[in-house]
């Protein structure tokens, strides 16, 4: 599956993941690093089992990829994965590699070496520029948190120590882009002001309509016609690959479960089709923390307490579509949201990651008197110098 190169530098080994025990040696060694670390979630053990088996993870088929493990005196010390996603790169004309789930205590000499292993197997294969982290596509977990370290981590997002940063700045690495992460508190009530700009838009808008879910069956019908808006609208955001049916079928599968469909609104045109859309999600950190990332035999249902327990929701994804742009579907679907979070004795909003350059969502989050709380820093380093 990887290609191996094989290196020490101070008494550590770094070497290639190849057996299934060395499998459960990369996916478990964060909860070790992380021991006593408040703020860290563990991942859901099954997801991550899936999400690193070539055979099973689809974006394998379009991407070389490298999974490596530091060892110093038969410990394992660190990990990192590095990968080349072919199909972004000829799409963006690019020519980049990627690391992403870099792990280690505070050790300079493993991180480095860990980084120079992956920047030389990116050389092999050609590559001018390693950023990260960055996984497969904006979908993985990205960027490091460099601003936020007391703040709670949800769910699909890094929680690293500050020490990794400068690390990585020591190494020469300097910023690609920042993704900020806005906390909004729920308002008792909408403000009169933007209940107005959404009766607006319902009004200017009655060939479209706005749909919302009470039971999960329900949304398997709109499962695709959401990802295909995804893909016809996130072309600019970083990192982004498109869906394809597969994926789309894949993800849903993977989370309709755990979903609150009153968190997923809808609108859809005349003809039925999906032209917009915004997905929350009750924050279940806690439940995930609590079952330890097992899902069996009694994860499942912690982490459906949380989701009821929980006075965060988390949004996760949104969009419309560019010919319906500029109608006030944002601000519709935003106040059936926080109505929604508010029957759920909801608090706060969590924005999940933004690009720092998109103004427009960013000018909607501060209008609701957010504040960034919680900033990521994706790295780049050339390859030629």
């Amino acid at each position: 599956m990887c290609e191996t190169i094989k290196m020490s530098c101070m008494s550590i080994t770094v070497k290639p993941v190849v057996s299934r025990q060395d499998m459960k040696r990369f996916i478990h060694l964060p909860a070790k690093i992380h021991k006593g670390h408040s703020n860290w979630i563990p991942p859901l053990y099954s997801d991550e089992w899936e999400y690193f088996n070539s055979k099973k993870n689809k974006s394998f088929e379009y991407s070389s990829v490298t999974l490596l493990l530091a060892y110093r005196e038969n410990k394992v010390v660190g990990r990192v994965m590095g990968l080349i996603n072919h199909k972004h790169n000829e799409q963006h004309g690019e020519n980049n590699a990627r690391f992403n789930f870099l792990e280690a205590w505070d050790d300079k000499e493993v991180i480095e070496v860990l980084i120079r292993h992956v920047q030389e197997w990116a050389r092999l294969k050609g590559m001018d520029k390693l950023v990260g982290p960055l996984g497969f596509s904006d979908k993985d977990p990205q960027g490091f948190l460099i601003q936020g370290f007391d703040e709670p981590i949800p769910i699909a997002s890094h929680c690293n120590f500050e020490y990794m940063i400068g690390h990585l700045e020591t190494l020469g690495f300097t910023k690609e882009i920042d993704l900020v992460v806005y906390k909004i508190k729920i308002p008792d009530q909408t403000p009169e002001l933007y209940l107005k700009m959404a009766e607006r838009a319902r009004r200017n808008n009655k060939e479209l309509k706005l749909m919302e879910f009470t039971r999960r069956k329900e949304l398997k019908p709109m499962v695709r016609p959401i990802f295909t808006l995804i893909n016809n609208t996130f072309k600019d955001i970083y990192g982004f690959m498109p869906f394809t049916l597969e994926e789309m079928d894949d993800f849903a599968n993977r989370y309709l479960l755990i979903m609150d469909p009153g968190l997923i609104k809808v609108v859809v045109n005349k003809h039925g089709e999906c032209v917009a859309f915004v997905i929350g999600m009750p924050d279940i950190s806690k439940g995930i923390k609590k079952s330890r990332g097992y899902l069996i035999p009694f994860g499942f249902f912690q982490i459906l307490i949380a989701g009821r327990r929980t006075n965060q929701l988390n949004l996760l994804l949104g969009a419309i579509h560019p010919d319906y742009q500029n109608r006030g579907l944002d601000t519709l679907m935003g106040a059936a949201m926080l109505d929604s979070a508010r029957k759920k004795k909801m608090k706060y909003i969590d924005s999940h990651l933004e690009m720092e350059t998109n103004k427009r969502v960013r000018a909607e989050m501060e209008y609701m008197q957010g504040k960034v709380y919680k900033t990521y820093r994706v790295f780049k380093k050339s390859l030629t110098d």
